[in-house]
């Protein structure tokens, strides 16, 4: 019997022995693509293609994209484990033609490769094409032997493929296979009908029109080849099953669940087993590739398909973790075709037991609200759970819908899904009313005046910061100009690295350029024009990037090396970067980990950079093709997408990572190395933000200021300074137990410089030194005796640890719907901690003292990201 991997590697050798280049599987978390969640579809990377916004590399590409379903128009959720065909995480095999190969030679090599090299039943194959595809429907006929009245005619629902309501789009083709026991009794009037014995396994998208927005369809100038094969559904069929749960790739999985539930598996009573083995591979695949459980967006989608499968484990019996241990049979099974899966198996493994330790906690407490909500339901006669109690269950205690709909099900009832939407959008539209957001730069909006129709955007910045150029399209909005040269030294925003700063001088104009973007293979410099008219006569430039400000980047990114580097020396292979922010100031660095890093980590972290940097180490950078690189141990990081030939960055005899930024020639250019902070920012996500060169030297300087002023104040060496600050702690303690503060009753008193507005409200923040709870507590009842539309933060140290106090009027109780619990829970986040407490007043601690300042600074940061979730 073929395996799998067989399967998978004979499709892309037919299609490498027909020209095409084989290129990887983009990552599921997409890039620059704000318009998907996940990757849903091998032609998701080829998109800027078939937008002509990029032109294609090859003209005929292979590949096996890994693609989630579980959102939008493509969500196959609610049919996962009910039948044994639909999954949330696929693989799909496609072959693509940017402008070659077009109809023919895509039905005849599907053809061929189904027939010949699978050897699949011809008498079990249907064909369908589009009812206006008249060109289709002959080829079928012309280039294979396919019977011909199994070649069907169908609509726009079934055969007409689009990317969205506009752009590219055409007629499809389809391949069906039967797969029931009684060939002869085939019908072709249950081709597209649902009948699970008639399997769709290819789909042949035939991209040859643009659909504009009234409607009408106009002819592309080139024609286009999009394929898309199911590879676990062409699996199913060659190995003989019925059930793609019954192939290689998921029948460990199955008996991996068996072993630890001790429950059998069988098709008819095993939707818990598929859904479970179809969930973690999804789970696997998205946090390989940098997703993250969260409560918004593709981190609440992550979040709530681990629920769901935590949900059926406990209709198993399973009630303790146990999902994280399939993650190992799961790198068995693909790691070699998907290596980052076998890379990051424990950091995969440690995110999905938190994400169940933590919803075991939630589903035990929200259990108790569901069952009185059951039984209310029951008592009054009704069939039907209220949104509000839905929403209940999901803003409370984090209850996917889907999961509450489950269990309403398993009691007879179902849910009012539209009630609870209604709630769900109030909510949002709260938040959108007070949302701030903007995008700064929102390039499809741009009304571009075209000068030259030289090809555009050359980057030479890695050898120059000041060339001559030309400008091939520019745009004025007010004061604010976008400009596109053909060629610049200006650096675009990517990789974490911020984009490059300087002025680019023409005849007339000086504009000073604060930001450089990338836009597909477009460098937008956007600036103020500082000199000059709003518009160019003459298309020459001198474009000078700001050297001081890119010296400082390139400390900073090639210091983000050795960090990366010593963590993993320190703390062990599971470190992964998790994103990154590398600007002239600092650099910011986030990295998987799961528990607090202890000071003498931080010195040893700090000591293996500062001596690279002192042995003045080559920084050496060379382009090697990606698989070369891989077999290097080049590090290439979390759901980047790769070209074929990438750059490699290599401290010499230190590190190697795929990077594409800018980096200093020596180490010892980056100066001297200081950690500022290490806090969490996720499950298993740390953060540990730097400086390097003078912001270093800046630093040191403050602490040596700050550290004479109390030797100074004290009269006492540093050496005592600890000993005399514990003494004074221990005597104020002892005071405030005999009922003796040492606070002076004026620093209680809230003023002016206390206070922000935040459209109607006033927002509270200040720090108090060293009072007990109580007193704060007083503090904050004041400000809602005396206040109205205002919430208090209120802030100190108490025992060493950080502690905050929220308090809400109750006209924005009223008015805005927001809990102080809610603004509580965020706080004691920030505090690396947590809060919570009543609607008019909460409490939040935390375990780092110095942060309780940095989460009163971002208070109304806070309060707008409550009210936005509201």
């Amino acid at each position: 019997m073929k395996s799998s991997k067989q399967i998978r590697n004979e499709f892309l050798e037919f299609f490498k022995g027909k020209g095409h280049e084989i290129v990887k599987s983009s990552p599921v978390i997409p890039q620059n693509d704000p318009t998907l969640l996940f990757t849903n579809a091998g032609m998701n990377q080829f998109k800027t293609i078939f937008l002509n916004l990029e032109k294609p590399k090859y003209k005929r590409v292979a590949n096996a994209q890994k693609c989630i379903r579980v959102s939008g128009k493509h969500n196959d959720l609610e049919e996962v484990g009910k039948d044994t065909y639909h999954h949330t995480f696929f693989e799909m095999l496609g072959n693509w033609s940017f402008g070659d190969y077009y109809k023919r030679e895509a039905i005849q090599w599907a053809w061929e490769l189904v027939t010949e090299v699978w050897n699949l039943d011809k008498k079990r194959l249907w064909a369908t094409v589009y009812k206006g595809d008249e060109e289709a429907e002959r080829l079928w006929k012309e280039v294979t032997d396919i019977s011909p009245e199994r070649v069907l005619r169908f609509g726009e629902k079934d055969n007409f493929w689009e990317m969205g309501e506009t752009g590219p789009c055409g007629p499809c083709s389809e391949i069906h296979y039967y797969i029931g026991d009684m060939p002869e009794s085939q019908s072709a009037e249950k081709i597209n009908s649902g009948d699970p014995e008639y399997i769709e396994i290819w789909n042949l998208v035939f991209i040859q029109y643009n659909r504009v927005e009234d409607g009408l369809l106009t002819p592309l100038p080139m024609k286009h080849i999009d394929t898309g094969a199911g590879l676990e559904r062409i699996v199913a069929i060659i190995q003989g099953k019925k059930s793609n749960y019954d192939t290689d790739l998921f029948k460990p999985l199955i008996d991996a669940i068996e072993d630890i539930t001790g429950v059998k598996y069988n098709e008819e009573n095993g939707v818990s087993h598929r859904v479970i083995s179809d969930h973690v591979r999804m789970l696997s695949f998205a946090i390989a590739d940098g997703g993250l459980p969260s409560n918004e967006g593709r981190g609440y989608v992550i979040r709530r398909i681990l629920r769901r499968a935590a949900r059926f484990g406990r209709i198993i019996g399973m009630h303790q973790p146990f999902i994280y241990r399939l993650v190992d049979i799961l790198a068995d099974i693909m790691g070699d075709v998907y290596p980052e899966v076998r890379e990051r198996t424990d950091h995969i493994k440690r995110v999905i037991k938190y994400e169940e330790e933590l919803f075991n906690e939630a589903l035990d407490r929200g259990l108790n609200l569901f069952t009185s909500i059951v039984e209310k339901t029951k008592s009054s006669g009704g069939k039907i759970i209220n949104g509000e109690d839905v929403f209940k269950l999901y803003d409370t205690y984090g209850f996917p819908v889907d999961l509450t709909k489950l269990m309403a099900e398993e009691e007879g009832l179902t849910i009012d899904e539209n009630g609870f939407n209604k709630m769900l959008e109030e909510q949002r539209e709260r938040g959108r009313a007070y949302s701030s957001f903007q995008d700064k730069y929102d390039m499809k909006k741009i009304d571009w005046v075209y000068v030259s129709g030289v090809a555009d955007s050359e980057f030479i910045g890695y050898e120059n910061i000041e060339c001559e150029a030309q400008i091939v399209r520019y745009h004025f909005s007010g004061d604010t100009a976008y400009l596109v040269l053909d060629k610049t030294p200006f650096y675009p925003e990517s990789g974490g690295q911020v984009g490059d700063k300087g002025v680019i001088e023409g005849k007339g104009f000086i504009i000073e350029v604060n930001d450089t973007k990338k836009a597909n293979d477009s460098i937008i410099h956007i600036g103020k024009l500082k000199q000059g008219e709003r518009k160019i006569d003459d298309n020459k430039v001198i474009a000078k990037v700001n050297k001081e400000l890119r010296d400082a980047t390139k400390r900073n990114h090639t210091a983000t090396h050795l960090l990366h580097r010593a963590l993993i020396i320190t703390l062990g292979e599971h470190v992964h970067q998790a994103g990154s922010l590398v600007e002239p100031e600092r650099l910011r660095f986030d990295f998987t980990h799961y528990e607090k890093l202890t000071d003498e980590q931080i010195e040893k972290i700090e000591d293996i950079v500062n001596r690279i940097i002192l042995e003045n180490r080559k920084v050496i950078k060379t382009y090697k093709k990606f698989d070369e690189a891989k077999k290097d141990d080049v590090i290439a990081l979390f759901g980047e997408k790769y070209d074929e030939i990438v750059r490699v960055v290599e401290v010499e005899g230190f590190s190697k990572e795929l990077c594409g930024g800018t980096h200093v020639d020596y180490t010892g250019e980056v100066g001297y190395f200081k950690i500022l902070s290490e806090t969490s920012v996720a499950a298993g996500v740390r953060r540990i933000e730097a400086v390097t060169g003078m912001e270093s030297v800046k630093v040191s300087r403050t602490y040596s200021k700050i550290i004479k002023s109390l030797e100074e104040k004290f009269g006492i060496s540093h050496k005592e300074l600890i000993k005399r600050v514990e003494k004074l702690i221990e005597e104020n303690k002892a005071l405030k137990k005999r009922g003796i503060g040492l606070i002076n009753t004026d620093d209680l008193k809230i003023k002016e410089v206390d206070k922000q507005n935040l459209g109607e409200l006033t927002v509270v923040s200040k720090y108090f030194y060293e009072l007990d709870e109580r007193m704060l507590m007083e503090i904050a009842d004041k400000i809602r005796e005396e206040n109205r539309n205002c919430i208090g933060i209120l802030g100190t140290i108490i025992d060493g640890k950080p502690k905050a106090v929220v308090t809400i009027t109750d006209d924005v109780i009223s008015k805005y719907k927001i809990k102080a619990g809610d603004i509580a829970k965020e706080i004691g986040s920030i505090m690396g901690g947590g809060g919570g407490g009543k609607s008019h007043i909460a409490t939040a601690g935390g375990r780092e003292p110095s942060l309780i300042h940095k989460a009163l600074k971002k208070s109304i940061d806070i309060i707008r990201e409550v009210l936005d979730k509201n």
